[in-house]
């Protein structure tokens, strides 16, 4: 075999970048547990004997901990003085849970699914779906703590204004429900948002809807209830919004059909869904990345275990979208916004 060696090398490179990421995903996980991000980003930078006083932990462990961080690009070294500190730029992405950058917390989900791979290569063999209820309990938060950062910048302040009217309706006193909300977060940054209106936030695992709760207290606008999206109740709904969740669901063009017969008559359909393109080339890129595998390791096992099994995936496009959203009864679909990670569209009927 006569390999290109101007083809392999890189292929190797990229290996080794592979093989550094995935090693370190652990650690990731260990530093945000233990405080050990945060502890750099309020302090002048540290000895690893000195972070190490500051968090109760062990230095030996934390020094090559350091030094791993300080390998991968996410903390910064001094040779000069052996300190080691958070940039603010590194500070955002793995400190401050309220950064819009924040990223730390998706790395929970890569434990659920290194830790549920057994059961993800047997579905690969039979053709069964895996439930979300199924899933390592580090699946919701880290699902949670990966969309929120992003939800909270961009809901109240983008995303709603770009829908016609909806922003108004909110303000005088609207009932908004949130279908497959999971923890609650959107519903929650919601309904701080606008005192004046009602929302319930509604999802078929029953243990988020608990925890959604627990998260809620004192909110006295918003509830949660235990329900699937083909069925859940109530009517004469101003707007309803599904938040990453659509493309999960065994059968979205049910889901959307229950949504529209649930609506007013000028009703709005809120989706925000994973920024992809129509097609697999569009989509070759670092999101579109970590979307497909997150895809085919969470999304498209989840929908394959509901009835109908339709498997949309993380990058089902605009396009199929909108073929779901028209099957499903409404008549006018736009994209109303975007970020690097979404795509936000409005269905009215």
């Amino acid at each position: 075999m006569n390999l290109d060696m101007t083809k392999l090398e890189p292929l190797l490179g990229m290996m080794v970048n592979e093989l550094g990421a995935a090693a370190n995903a652990a650690l990731v996980l260990i530093g945000d547990k233990l405080g050990l991000y945060r502890t750099l980003a309020s302090s002048e930078p540290l000895t690893p004997g000195e972070l190490a006083e500051k968090t109760g932990t062990h230095e030996r462990y934390l020094r090559e901990w350091l030094s791993s961080q300080a390998a991968s690009g996410f903390v910064t070294y001094d040779e000069r003085s052996g300190r080691f500190a958070l940039s603010p730029e590194q500070a955002a992405v793995f400190a401050d849970e309220e950064s819009p950058v924040y990223m730390a917390g998706g790395f929970y989900s890569l434990a659920a699914v290194f830790a549920d791979e057994p059961k993800l290569t047997e579905a690969f063999k039979t053709g069964r779906g895996v439930g979300w209820g199924e899933h390592c309990n580090c699946l919701f938060c880290g699902t949670e703590r990966f969309f929120r950062p992003g939800y909270k910048a961009h809901l109240v302040t983008e995303w709603l204004p770009a829908l016609d009217g909806i922003v108004e309706k909110l303000e005088r006193g609207a009932k908004i429900a949130d279908v497959g909300c999971g923890h609650g977060a959107s519903t929650i940054i919601m309904a701080e948002a606008f005192p004046k209106s009602e929302f319930v936030g509604i999802d078929f695992h029953e243990a988020s809807i608990v925890h959604a709760r627990e998260h809620a207290k004192g909110l006295a606008n918003v509830r949660f209830e235990t329900a699937r999206a083909q069925d859940f109740a109530g009517s004469d709904y101003d707007l309803v919004t599904i938040f990453d969740a659509l493309h999960d669901m065994g059968d979205p063009v049910g889901a959307v059909a229950h949504v529209r017969e649930t609506l007013k008559p000028d009703g709005t359909l809120m989706l925000v869904e994973p920024r992809a393109g129509d097609s697999l080339e569009e989509n070759l890129n670092p999101v579109g990345r970590i979307y497909y595998a997150f895809s085919t390791s969470v999304c498209v096992p989840a929908s394959l275990g509901q009835e109908v099994g339709a498997a949309l995936g993380a990058q089902a496009g605009e396009k199929r979208l909108a073929d779901v959203v028209g099957r499903g009864g409404f008549s006018r679909f736009r994209r109303a916004a975007d970020t690097p990670f979404n795509m936000v569209l409005e269905a009215r009927p």
